[in-house]
């Protein structure tokens, strides 16, 4: 096994896949993650709504806006409907580079995340505090002098900073050209998305799991889109954005397109 592979305390990741229904996870991720649904039971259904939103997100920027290429940042387990593969559907010829810095998500991407034969499917091992080095690998892979998706989900709150988060969004998008898209959903304890049992929850992840994260308000999580022009309908419950209906959930989602 390899061993950056921590099993005695739980792990984003592998929560994350286990509340979405999968079985890439250990006791403990399954501990804690029934401990946070204790405290907030609809956690799953925010896991699942962002999953979603990734889906319908996808498809409308690759049958939408032409869109061939993806940087899909904080990739975590690979289930069903992957980047690649909604992409691929629209468009077999489309490029994706995931990055994640987790072993345990390396391991199954290598094996999972396998491209069509026209498109190119590449994983970079890289943390999301390291820009620079996630723009240098993925230039290997992508052409930056042509629109790109940078998908970031779930993952800016794990930045605990806000500063530091809005320069790492500002560093990626100063490298896209015209066109170029930045998708982002996060976490919030906004009373109007039902957030409040968020922070027992997420009081509880922090003392018990790892990385740490921290929830924003509308305010701060609509600045990591300062320069670019938000898609609609804007900044939204995730769940709600390309399916006005659906029932809220406590987690933000925007696109916004660079012009």
């Amino acid at each position: 096994m390899n061993d950056r592979i921590r099993t005695d305390i739980a792990h984003n990741a592998r929560v994350w896949n286990y509340w979405l229904g999968g079985k890439d996870n250990y006791p403990v991720d399954r501990g804690v993650g029934d401990q946070v649904t204790a405290f907030y039971p609809s956690i799953g259904e925010v896991a699942r709504a962002d999953r979603a939103f990734l889906g319908r997100v996808v498809t409308r920027l690759a049958d939408g806006t032409g869109l061939r290429q993806f940087l899909d940042i904080g990739t975590g387990l690979p289930t069903a409907d992957n980047t690649h593969e909604v992409a691929q559907r629209v468009s077999p010829d489309a490029r994706i580079v995931y990055v994640d810095n987790d072993p345990i998500v390396l391991t199954h991407a290598r094996a999972l995340l396998t491209s069509s034969p026209e498109g190119v499917t590449e994983y970079v091992d890289a943390d999301a505090h390291d820009p620079e080095r996630i723009l240098a690998a993925a230039g290997e892979v992508l052409d930056l002098e042509r629109p790109v998706a940078v998908l970031m989900l779930g993952i800016l709150n794990f930045v605990l900073d806000t500063d530091e988060a809005r320069s790492i969004v500002r560093t990626l998008m100063a490298a896209m050209p015209s066109g170029s898209h930045l998708v982002l959903t996060h976490p919030t304890l906004e009373p109007e998305l039902g957030g409040e049992g968020n922070k027992a929850a997420m009081a509880f992840w922090n003392e018990n799991a790892t990385p740490p994260i921290t929830a924003r308000t509308r305010e701060e999580f609509t600045s990591f889109f300062d320069g670019l022009e938000l898609l609609e309908p804007g900044v939204v419950s995730c769940s709600r954005w390309g399916a006005p209906e659906a029932a809220a959930v406590a987690q933000f989602g925007a696109v916004g397109r660079k012009p």
